[in-house]
């Protein structure tokens, strides 16, 4: 029998990709989706590309009976998450919830107010949830069903720079990274409207984006990020360089090695070695592409992802496989055939 799926306010643009996802998917049924502002009307009315592809309408969450689901995703704004995350523990749901903010990414609260501006609301939760970067920590302990997704920005620098992290003790890392509009969400901003960014880079949050602390968790202490995001000009997607000094012994076949190794068991993590990846091979994928370059102990990695997909709703996905059982890819790539499932 499909697993039965509920999207918790599904009206942004993870949301619609989260839709998007699972109404394809082989062996899920998308059954509910939430929203308080649309509640009633059909998803085409916050996602127009639905219209004539489903006859699902948003419905009130309070409305829910959450125990007719096998797999809820919380597409909640950050300090939402863990809120709605409560209530449905409260109202005694047992299944699979993967959170796709920020609220559950951390153990300690006190990093909350610091890093994304207020108190905690379910400090007493955090040590319950486990932090979704599938390509690192898959597979994850046994009987682990509530996953605190990663951010976009976090899953391009750890997933680029986590090879390293094992091998070098310590290191100074300079990164450079650029999204797009997307990556801000739904509501108009000025830094956001098409004539302030169209034709224009802008650095933000320099050296104190809220997901710094998350990469950081990640690679461990030995190497040291000195972090610029930027505003690119154009809708989604992620590309970025880590620029570092390796030592003497490590040329350009360890490093293969060591980028191979990592990812041998992650199939959509695409890697490119001796070269920078572009990043209009990544958008509308459900990978991270990761390229390399190294000249007289320069080492340059760049990474590209679609902050959208990898960077959010797509790695959701691949959560939900794993702790489902399934492969992997289920719904992101092509559908596998039955001697690829579980037994």
């Amino acid at each position: 029998m499909p697993k039965r799926i509920a999207i918790l306010h599904g009206a942004g643009y993870v949301g619609g990709e989260l839709i998007r996802l699972l109404q394809a998917h082989p062996f899920c049924t998308l059954a509910a989706v939430t929203s308080r502002t649309f509640a009633g009307k059909p998803l085409w009315h916050a996602h127009p590309a639905l219209r004539g592809q489903t006859e699902l309408c948003f419905v009130d969450e309070t409305r829910l009976d959450v125990l007719d689901f096998d797999a809820i995703f919380i597409a909640a704004e950050h300090g939402q998450g863990a809120r709605a995350a409560r209530q449905l523990l409260e109202r005694g749901y047992e299944g699979i919830l993967i959170d796709l903010s920020a609220d559950f990414r951390f153990r300690q609260a006190a990093i909350y107010p610091t890093w994304f501006g207020f108190e905690h609301p379910a400090p007493d939760l955090l040590s319950q949830f486990v932090y979704g970067l599938i390509d690192v920590y898959a597979p994850y302990p046994e009987g682990t069903r509530l996953i605190a997704n990663p951010g976009c920005f976090a899953t391009g620098l750890a997933l680029a720079l986590w090879p390293i992290s094992r091998h070098l003790s310590q290191a100074q890392v300079a990164v450079t990274a650029l999204t797009g509009a997307s990556g801000s969400g739904t509501q108009p901003k000025a830094t956001t409207h098409f004539p302030e960014r169209e034709g224009n880079v802008r650095a933000y949050k320099v050296l104190a984006h809220q997901h710094l602390p998350e990469v950081q968790q990640v690679l461990g202490n030995g190497l040291h990020l000195a972090f610029v995001p930027a505003s690119g000009p154009w809708t989604r997607g992620i590309w970025g360089t880590a620029i570092l000094t390796l030592p003497k012994a490590v040329d350009a076949e360890t490093l293969n090695f060591w980028f191979t190794e990592s990812y041998k068991q992650s199939p959509l993590v695409r890697l490119w070695p001796g070269q920078l990846p572009e990043l209009r091979y990544s958008v509308y994928t459900p990978f991270c592409d990761i390229g390399w370059v190294v000249r007289d102990r320069q080492l340059v990695v760049g990474f590209a992802l679609d902050n959208l997909l990898k960077g959010a709703a797509s790695q959701a996905i691949e959560n939900l496989n794993v702790l489902l059982g399934l492969p992997q890819t289920a719904g992101l790539l092509p559908t596998p055939t039955p001697a690829e499932l579980p037994t």
